[in-house]
């Protein structure tokens, strides 16, 4: 949950900020962008805190549950959070996450049917969290793969 709080909060913040005028968050699309590489910095410093043994414990079979796994998608989430910040990587950042969001769905769905805790807390329930992770991926599509062009004329109708 802390990391929908996260990334909700960051999009508003970010989008009462672009109302002041900077550019680069003067839209709502421009805002979620930024506010996703906020979620995946968040949670890809998470994989090296102590929270790795609970990131550990939700790597489903055959997988290898070493904390090399949990490095590297902690550096892989950090790495597109940078691309998503980056202009000329923004669209191959943002199907990078998308394709990543895919991956890691099965340990989404390991945990949330094996009980896996994090942080001491029970696991998100099931139906949430893969809602939740089609909720990022359709975030990332809108604000880094579909064309800007497509995105205006669908605003107009």
């Amino acid at each position: 949950m802390a990391p929908l709080i996260v990334q909700l909060v960051a999009w508003l913040v970010l989008r009462a900020i672009g109302w002041l005028g900077p550019a680069g968050l003067n839209s709502w699309r421009d805002s979620g962008r930024v506010s996703m590489a906020v979620l995946f910095l968040f949670t890809g410093v998470m994989h090296f805190s102590p929270m790795k043994e609970d990131m550990r414990a939700m790597i489903p079979p055959p997988l290898p549950q070493e904390l090399w796994v949990v490095y590297l998608s902690g550096l892989l989430e950090i790495a597109g959070a940078i691309g998503l910040l980056t202009p000329g990587l923004r669209r191959i950042a943002g199907i990078a996450l998308i394709l990543f969001l895919l991956a890691v769905l099965p340990a989404n769905i390991y945990a949330a049917l094996h009980d896996v805790p994090l942080r001491g807390q029970p696991p998100t329930p099931l139906g949430f969290r893969v809602l939740l992770q089609f909720f990022w991926v359709g975030v990332l599509w809108w604000t880094t793969v579909m064309p800007a062009k497509r995105f205006a004329a669908a605003a107009q109708h």
